[in-house]
């Protein structure tokens, strides 16, 4: 995949993160044609970039 411009990034934190003092989040980004993964503890850490098409089916096959 190209290089995916995150300048214009809106992060949301996940709707399966854990609430009542669990760290364990992430955020994700939609940037047109990709979706960006992060950790939410670390904002300017590592950013994985997922094609669309890969992301649907991932979350399609979660439970």
């Amino acid at each position: 995949m190209s290089t995916v411009d995150m300048s214009d990034a809106r992060w949301r934190k996940s709707s399966r993160s854990g609430d009542g003092g669990q760290d364990n989040c992430v955020e994700v980004a939609f940037t047109g044609t990709a979706i960006a993964v992060r950790d939410s503890k670390n904002p300017s850490g590592p950013v994985v970039v997922i094609d669309r098409t890969h992301w649907l089916t991932f979350t399609r096959d979660l439970p």
